[in-house]
């Protein structure tokens, strides 16, 4: 096990390696080959929730479904991806992080080939539940691969790489789904996305390493299972940092999940144009894990995410402050989206990492109870906060700016919390 810092301790930045055991078949993946690896795996999930957003309209049509209906195939995916995700560490501890990834693509496949087919929405539902139950296993799992390698400064700059590849996914995924649906139909989406999962798979079984050899595995028993998230749950700090990236996240899905109403309504956009507000999220998303990559290693966490939070909390007060007394009106409605990624980037991979190392031997289920809170979280902002502020770009506004602010009240108190145990340890 890598020698980690304690996350209630100064920053430290290591940056070495240990190199997973590679079977004998298998060429070893550099660190790029990883990252796109593992971006690729990432990739899953915006696809399977961006790309078929401008289909909303057609899916209705086509399904003789209401529009309260088609959203909740929405809600029905993040719920079942929040639930799974509290298993896919644990079962990555368990079983080894290579099985659960394959197991979780052919899962995948399969529920995406029933959306493809599906005939009601109820049946739409059904499978969009299949894909959330398999689709957030390259998120959770790849988190504990990188952290199985790479020590903190080193792992850092891996998981910002991951971050940059995986930026594309969101600003091109709503641009394809809305071309997919003029030229041909809804349906197309999922079956492009049935190719991507197989591609997907079969890369991964010829070249995806396994990080965690099975001396270093944990019984799959309930007595141990409880003891572990238990432990987890126990902990004031994880809660704090865990909070830090899910608060923030919610900033940006609130306009993803608002985006087929606030869009059409506020800015009079059609399918094709969802890039309006995709295309600044993920530029700021991208640039904003460059940043983090250029400079971990060369300032301690609590700065990196200083910054961020400055970006954040001024692009969330222009963007409530021109809304109070301007119209919508492009660029000026998205442009603070810009500036709000960049910060959400900076501040994400630090708070990510310092959670991680609270529990160095059970990374994987770390990992799960992380992506869990972000999950449960989006499943909350798209079913019920999205659609009661999507008809207002004011309302929106001061969501948005809501969530950062109580994402900066948790690291502050982290902070502070953490110079108490420094204290008073016992």
């Amino acid at each position: 096990m890598l020698p980690t810092p304690p996350a209630d301790l100064p920053d430290q930045d290591l940056d070495h390696e240990v190199p997973p055991p590679e079977p004998s078949h298998r060429k070893p993946l550099s660190a790029a080959a990883l990252a796109v690896m593992l971006a690729g795996l990432s990739m899953i999930g915006p696809f399977s929730i961006d790309a078929y957003l401008p289909a909303f309209p057609n899916i209705q049509s086509t399904l003789h479904a209401t529009p309260l209906e088609v959203q909740q195939s929405l809600t029905f995916y993040m719920l079942a991806f929040a639930g799974m995700v509290l298993w896919h560490g644990a079962l990555s501890d368990a079983f080894g992080r290579r099985n659960v990834i394959l197991v979780s693509l052919a899962m995948f496949a399969i529920g995406t080939l029933g959306c493809a087919s599906a005939h009601t929405v109820h049946y739409l539902w059904v499978f969009r539940i299949m894909q959330g139950i398999s689709a957030g296993a390259g998120v959770v799992v790849g988190r504990a691969i990188i952290r199985d390698l790479y020590a903190d400064a080193a792992a850092a700059r891996l998981l910002s790489l991951v971050t940059m590849i995986f930026s594309i996914a969101p600003a091109i995924a709503p641009i394809l789904g809305g071309w997919i649906v003029t030229l041909f139909d809804w349906r197309a989406i999922f079956l492009s996305l049935l190719a991507y999962s197989t591609l997907l798979f079969i890369f991964c079984y010829r070249r995806l390493p396994e990080t965690l050899p099975p001396e270093k595995r944990h019984p799959f028993n309930p007595r141990f299972l409880v003891r572990n998230y238990s432990e987890i749950l126990r902990s004031p700090l994880f809660h704090l940092k865990t909070g830090v990236v899910a608060l923030n996240f919610a900033g940006l899905f609130i306009y993803i999940a608002a985006a087929p109403v606030f869009l059409p309504e506020e800015l009079h956009l059609g399918p094709s144009q969802f890039a309006w507000l995709f295309i600044p999220s993920v530029s700021g998303i991208f640039l904003g894990a460059l940043a983090a990559n250029r400079i971990a290693g060369r300032m301690p966490f609590a700065r990196q995410i200083g910054i961020g939070f400055c970006f954040l909390l001024s692009a969330s007060s222009v963007n409530l402050l021109y809304h109070s007394f301007l119209p919508p009106a492009l660029p000026w409605t998205v442009l603070p989206m810009l500036f709000y990624t960049f910060g959400m980037s900076m501040v994400a991979p630090g708070a990510t990492l310092l959670a991680l190392d609270l529990f160095p031997h059970i990374r994987g289920t770390v990992a799960s109870v992380q992506s869990f809170a972000v999950t449960l979280l989006g499943a909350i902002v798209a079913g019920v906060i999205a659609p009661f502020l999507s008809h207002s770009a004011l309302w929106l506004a001061a969501g948005q700016m809501a969530f950062s602010a109580s994402a900066l009240a948790l690291w502050l108190t982290s902070r502070h919390y953490r110079r108490m145990l420094a204290r008073y340890p016992g």
